[in-house]
This record gives structure tokens, sequence and C-alpha cells, in this order.
């Protein structure tokens, strides 16, 4: 067994999708990174069930994918194309978008959200210079001068000039650096369903608004998709105490017609929450992806605005290093910052007026929002630059 050194140029906390990501950028740039994570991902196994966090996972990020070397790993394993996405409220005001409007052959692809983790994590294996410390929990983090002090559960002392925290919506780095957040839960509970269709695999992805909240539909492989139900907490508990029979029978009234016959095989639920960081960098100290933002699931943006995030600082840090700059200084991360919280910001706000509008009961709120529906699927350039922001071109 190596004897690694406790002193590395980067420590990751959080070894998920987006930190592993960053890890295995930074990894490829010649950098000694050390991940800290509590929880290793599951070995794929192609005869499992799919799990129930799915991402849609925009162009964008598979450009990124691809620069990582990982893309190749998700399709010799399994994942799902989608070319076209709809939203309607009443079938008269339906909104269609193709990806052969932006000259692409698919608009995303879904792909389980521990397939992608562990996919990285295999990557990471081939260097050398990247340590993955699993399971390991961060107990204390304190700064010395231009050095960052890292104890672990396990007592181990990890040294680094720069911390990344992308450790999620509670991230310890963010609260013991005294970074604050704003944000709410939002009135509602999503519902994951992974379900069997009776139709071949489908490339198109589809939600129906509801006051309550909408129903969505993710393809998956073969005749596998994910339903999405958002609703209030208590009904959303309420469904999830029956029997898979009685979710079956209330899933087909309630959703549309276009689902078809489909069986139950997992559920699962999780609370809907928003929240922005006051700041994404001190000196020695970046966050990433949930660590500094989560946004409304609606538009399926959470995963892509974090590689958006991973694609920034990736860029930041190497040039700056080329450079002979101070890295880890402030200043440098400020330009990070600069570049991803602003677009961060307008994307939630986005998809928060979005989901406001499709929440009232209102009849003249009825109307208008269908009537720009109706407009929106009429909207040529209009379109086709609506979906190129979402994409994040």
């Amino acid at each position: 067994m190596r004897d690694y050194p406790q002193h590395y140029d980067v420590i990751v906390v959080g070894g998920g999708m987006v930190g592993a990501a960053v890890a295995l950028g930074l990894a490829k740039n010649g950098w000694s990174v050390a991940v800290l994570e509590p929880i290793a991902p599951k070995s794929f196994d192609p005869e499992r069930l799919p799990d129930l966090r799915i991402s849609a996972i925009s162009v964008r990020s598979v450009d990124l994918l691809k620069k990582l070397n990982v893309w190749g790993r998700v399709i010799a394993m399994r994942y799902a194309p989608y070319r076209r996405l709809e939203t309607w409220e009443w079938k008269q005001a339906h909104v269609s978008f193709e990806a052969g409007s932006i000259s692409r052959p698919e608009l995303g692809f879904m792909i389980e959200n521990s397939l992608l983790k562990w996919i990285l994590w295999k990557e990471i294996e081939r260097y050398a210079n990247v340590r993955i410390f699993c399971p390991s929990r961060l107990e204390s983090m304190q700064k010395i001068e231009k050095t960052w002090q890292l104890t672990l559960n396990t007592k181990e002392k990890l040294k680094t000039p720069l911390v990344i925290g992308a450790d999620g919506l509670h991230s310890k780095v963010r609260l013991w650096s005294g970074i604050g957040s704003t944000g709410w839960q939002y009135r509602q509970f999503c519902l994951l369903m992974i379900v069997k269709t009776n139709q071949p695999q489908q490339d198109v992805t589809w939600q129906q608004f509801f006051p309550d909240g909408p129903r969505a539909f993710l393809p998956l492989w073969d005749d596998w998709a994910s339903l999405v139900y958002y609703h209030h907490p208590k009904h959303i508990q309420r469904l999830q105490r029956m029997s898979l029979s009685d979710l079956h029978h209330h899933i087909h009234q309630d959703f549309s017609k276009k689902l078809g016959k489909v069986s139950i095989f997992t559920t699962g639920s999780f609370p809907l929450i928003r929240h922005h960081a006051h700041s994404y960098t001190q000196s020695g100290l970046a966050l990433l992806g949930d660590s500094a933002h989560t946004i409304h699931p609606l538009a399926g943006q959470g995963v892509n605005l974090g590689y958006r995030d991973v694609s920034a600082l990736l860029e930041v840090l190497n040039e700056a290093r080329s450079k002979g700059e101070c890295w880890y200084s402030h200043q440098v991360l400020l330009r990070y910052q600069y570049q991803r919280q602003l677009d961060n910001f307008l994307m939630q706000n986005t998809i928060d007026l979005f989901y406001n509008t499709f929440s009232s009961t209102l009849l003249p709120m009825k109307l208008a929002r269908n009537l720009a529906l109706f407009a929106a699927d009429r909207a040529g350039t209009l379109k086709r630059k609506v979906l190129e922001y979402a994409l994040g071109y």
C-alpha cells in the first residue's frame, strides 16, 4: 500500500456527481487531490432495477463528461436519450421542443445518479495523484495562515491551500467557513416512481401542469421510465402509504392518458428546497453545485448547473496556475464566482417564475399562461433561444 502524503493541492469535500467530476478534472491536469466521501457508489449491475434518482444530463454537460473521458463508459452501460420535450396544461396550448430545431441529435440523456458517480470513480482510479477517503466524514476544518487543516472522523489530518465544498445542500464546508445562504422550502414534495410501461423505449420527456403541481414522464432504457409527481407534502405522504396496487390505480387517474398502462416497482419522495449561498468563494475555498445553490427540479437543471460550475472552476484554476498566479487566492477564485453566481441566480428565478405562474388557480392567470404556451410553440427564433438557454448554450 502506498504511503500517501497528507498534504494536497486541493481537497474536495463530497464525492458525488459534481465533486467527483471536479476532482477528476483536476487530476487530469496534474493536481494532487484528496476527495472526502461517506458513501461509496454501488458497482454497476445491469440486472438491478433503475435507481430512483435520475438526472437529465444536457448536451453541454455531456461535453464536460467527454473531456473527462467518462462518456464512453456511460453509453457502454445504460442511459436513455431524449429528443423532444413536451409541456402543456390545456391540450390546446401544447409546446414541443425538438432537438432538430437546434441542429442536434438529442436534447439530453437520462442517467442514474449512482451510475454516473460510479463511472467517475472508476476513472479516478486511473490517477495516482488523487486519493478518495471513503467512508469518511469531515469532523473539523480550520485555517492556519494560508493552509486549511481538515480532520476526518478517522482522526486523519489533511492539509491544503484550497478546499472545494461539493458536499450538498447541508454543506459543512459552507457552514463552517461562515458563508450564509438564502432560501426556502417550496410548498411541495416530489414523489418519484420507477415504472415499466407497455410501450417500447421512448425518446420524449413530457410534463403536464396542474395548480397543485406538474406530473412528468422521464423515459429510461427499454420499457422502463421514471414518473415524477409534485404535490403538497400531506398528499405525497398519503400516496406513499398506499399499497402499490392502490397507488397504481391513483396514478392512472391522475396522469395524462399519454402514459398508457404502467407497473410501479419502487417509490421515494423528497422535499423541494431552494437556496443560494451569499458567496461562492473565500481565500482558499470554493463552493460547487448544491453546496452553493439548489433549484426547483421542474426543468431538471440541478446537476447541469453543477457541471457548469465545474467547467468554470477548472478553467480558472488551470489558467491561474499556468500564469504563475496564486491560484488559491480570493482574487483568483472570484473569477469563478463572477462567471457562475449570476447565471445560477437567473436560472433559479426563471424556474421559480414558471413554477409560480402555473401554481395560480385564478382563471385570468390560467388563460394568460395557456395563451403564453400557445404563442411560445409558434415563436420560431425565440423558442429556439429559450431552448438553447435551458441547455446552457
